[in-house]
């Protein structure tokens, strides 16, 4: 083989493995291109060198380095793609020291974490959190040996306390939870039910002298049925609360004794001198310690060319468009071959910018919407019925009224508890007087929506503070879809939607199974009830107005970038406003939905348990056509307001504040490091996760979940099952009739509770998944 054939056909070589790369990058890329840069010594002309150059090919990115940042910290480990990939170890300069694996500059396998103070964690970790099992030792002697998730424990572990306490058992979140088993250093001990660190349920405690009490707990104290057992065989049964009044029970006596004189409140006082430790928080975490980029010296980064659509472009350098080397040394012949190669060339590059057209454009922050509604001030055409509404909720809630209890009876559930209440311009006994037209107040089950207040935890002065305030209402600017109204508190807290007589009628018929769901499952997903009313008018009408108060999903800290309604139907599910007048506010639906959402395993596993629960009730209702409402907050976006995928890498030599600052997730380790803030977040309620990015196949318009693309955007979410007072009556039977005979029936909304149930959540979970 002549010398300049030999060096055509490594010319050859080394553009078809440039080519391959770079088709191989096309069909992964989505939004920027980052492309591996390659050296020149690749076209050497030495004639042992083909073999050197197909290893080096696929090794050079992968080395041991050692090096002294510009900062003062240290790596020295296996190095990938400039980044740590395997195993290193990470010095920074507080002292800070990880030794472990790494993938992709994060730390990711079995290591070692060590603080200054002293503490160390030494177990598994995942993209940079202790997430595994593990074992955390503090600086004062804290230890705690079990199952992380995202720095928190979660799932079985055991703790031991620098003052002698010991508690094992189960954890969530941060704190205990579910059963365990807390001993104190002197030896007593509590074995049981827990909830947000506290003991809370059914358990018993022990003493070191041999007493012991069986029962009902809530917040540390007995509360409830319980037994109280002396060494000596006597013991107490009764009813145990705080509240003197609420106390009773029965002494019984071993043997001959006499009556004991002893006071139940004894075993408050004792109780009180067993604390539970909170032991120590972690310091500084894993997850907040950043690493410093450096260019390597093993790899050369080349000026990126970009495509006709903006993008870079899959063929970097091609190389014989610069070879003018070429042309007097290789004759005739290599010019052919040369003409053949750039065909070649022009090929491949042609289909990477195809691929590259059909990857998604980079996304944006939504416009910001206005604040929604209009308040409803003097002169408005419902002044006097949102005076009135207000009126009546401060009287039904301001009025004195015995300790609601959780236990009620089945009598409060009956559809005819009602209380009628008339309200003159000139007050009566019972109502003041009011600048309001006459009207009569009426309140549907009143001891139950008390009740259910109570359970979830609303303060009745603050419920009447946002309602019954100084400040108005806002109406929505439309109706419903039902024909019903929408109105929102000033502070968003609460939303109240007017109902026509079916609604009622169906929220009467399931207030005893939804009482009870909610109260067994505390982080049911399906919308909050706080009161049913309705408001009389007076005049030749007599119209009447009902209407239900409801907690508003979206009342977030959060702003909310993108809301979406699904269903799992596709007739009918999309948005009908153009482009241009979609914002904040702007309510998508199935088909306008362009992501998967990936929780952590822990949320995850809780969200579909919690999914089929309320489906199984709903469906046990013979409910339908309600839907999971989706809000969206996007953590990290730039100045510009385009979208940040997590992960994205800092392009080398480039500063972060040259691209433009972007929101870290410190507030996301903020928040895991505190589980008492942790702790009051539940199930659909700001809840960190990924959201990827979809794509729907061009040949399939109804393609209800598209396919993944391998963005990934850190967000929070806040989501609920909403529109739950549907019932599959005769109206939607003839419905479903009806649409079946022109479309898909697997496609209509209206279809059988059971058959909704079912695709409802077959659609819900593959939208919703585990982030692995």
């Amino acid at each position: 083989m002549s010398k300049d054939q030999s060096y055509v056909l490594k010319a050859w070589e080394v553009t078809v493995r440039k080519t391959q790369q770079a088709k191989k990058r096309a069909n992964s890329v989505f939004g920027t291109v980052s492309v591996a840069p390659h050296t020149d010594n690749d076209t050497t002309t030495d004639e042992n060198d083909d073999e050197t150059t197909t290893n080096r090919s696929s090794s050079e990115e992968f080395y041991h380095a050692e090096r002294v940042l510009p900062n003062g910290d240290y790596y020295t480990g296996q190095w990938y793609d400039n980044f740590p990939h395997g195993h290193g170890k990470y010095l920074w300069t507080d002292g800070c020291m990880y030794i472990g694996d790494w993938y992709n500059g994060k730390t990711m396998g079995n290591g070692k974490f060590g603080w200054p103070s002293g503490a160390t964690y030494e177990g598994e970790f995942k993209s940079g959190y202790m997430d595994g099992i593990g074992t955390y030792t503090g600086p004062s002697g804290d230890a705690y040996k079990g199952q992380w998730v995202m720095n928190l424990k979660h799932g079985h572990g055991v703790k031991s306390f620098a003052n002698g306490d010991a508690y094992d058992g189960e954890w969530r979140r941060g704190l205990q939870e579910g059963q365990g088993k807390y001993q104190w250093s002197d030896g007593s001990y509590y074995i049981g039910e827990w909830k947000n660190g506290t003991i809370c349920g059914k358990g018993s405690f022990v003493w070191t002298n041999g007493n012991r009490y069986d029962g009902f707990w809530d917040e540390g104290f007995p509360r409830g049925n319980g037994t109280f057992k002396w060494d000596n065989g006597s013991f107490y049964v009764g009813h145990w609360s705080k509240d003197p009044e609420e106390m009773n029970g029965t002494y019984y006596p071993s043997g001959n004794e006499g009556n004991l004189e002893w006071d139940p409140k004894d075993l408050f006082n004792n109780l009180s001198e067993y604390t539970i430790c909170s032991g120590e928080r972690v310091p500084t975490l894993p997850s907040q310690k950043k690493l410093s980029v450096w260019n390597s010296s093993k790899r050369i980064e080349k000026p990126r060319r970009t495509s006709v659509d903006g993008r870079v472009s899959v063929g970097v350098d091609r190389a014989f468009e610069k070879m003018n080397l070429w042309g007097n040394e290789i004759g005739e012949g290599g010019a052919d071959m040369r003409k053949e190669l750039d065909a070649e060339l022009m090929r491949l590059d042609a289909e990477g910018i195809q691929s590259l057209k059909s990857s998604p454009v980079p996304m944006k922050l939504p416009k910001a919407g206005r604040k929604q509604g209009e308040t409803i001030s003097k002169g408005h055409r419902n002044y006097e019925l949102m005076l009135n509404l207000q009126l009546g909720i401060r009287h039904s809630v301001g009025r004195q009224a015995p300790a609601a209890s959780l236990d009620l009876k089945p009598s409060a559930f009956d559809p005819k508890d009602k209380i009628w209440r008339r309200f003159p311009r000139e007050g009566t006994k019972y109502t003041p007087p009011h600048q309001s037209t006459e009207f009569k107040w009426k309140d549907y089950c009143p001891l139950v929506f008390r009740s259910l207040r109570k359970l979830f935890k609303v303060d009745p002065a603050d419920y009447m503070l946002s309602i019954c305030g100084n400040d108005a209402l806002r109406e929505l600017s439309s109706p419903g879809k039902s024909g019903s109204f929408f109105y929102l508190t000033n502070d968003d807290r609460y939303m109240i939607k007017t109902m026509k007589k079916s609604e009622t009628k169906v929220l009467l018929g399931m207030l005893a199974a939804y009482y009870n769901h909610v109260r067994a499952f505390e982080n049911s997903l399906v919308i909050r009830f706080f009161g049913l009313h309705c408001v009389k008018l007076n005049g030749p009408t007599q119209k009447k107005v009902r209407f239900v108060i409801m907690g508003n999903l979206f009342c977030s800290k959060y702003s909310v970038h993108r809301r979406f309604d699904l269903k799992g139907s596709s007739l009918g599910r999309t948005t009908d406003k153009p482009e241009s007048e979609i914002d904040s506010n702007t309510i998508l639906k199935d088909l306008d939905l362009n992501f998967i959402f990936r929780l952590q395993k822990a949320w995850y596993q809780e969200f579909i348990r919690q999914i089929d629960k309320d489906c199984e009730f709903l469906e046990q209702e013979r409910i339908m056509d309600y839907s999971l409402l989706v809000g969206i907050h996007f953590r990290e976006a730039s100045v510009a307001g385009e979208l940040i995928p997590s992960g994205a890498r800092t392009p080398i030599g480039e500063s972060e504040e040259e691209s433009g600052p972007r929101l870290s997730r410190a507030e996301v380790d903020e928040l895991l490091s505190d589980p008492s803030r942790w702790a009051s977040i539940r199930l659909g309620t700001n809840m960190p996760a990924r959201a990827e990015r979809t794509m729907r196949k061009n040949d399939c318009e109804l393609q209800l979940v598209g396919e993944p693309t391998g963005e990934f955007y850190e967000v929070v979410m806040i989501f609920g099952i909403i529109d739950i007072l549907q019932d599959y009556d005769i109206s939607k039977k003839l419905e479903h009739a009806y649409k079946s005979i022109q479309y898909d029936p697997s496609s209509i909304s209206a279809v059988d509770p059971r058959q909704y149930s079912r695709r409802f959540r077959d659609f819900i979970f593959k939208v919703f998944t585990d982030d692995n």
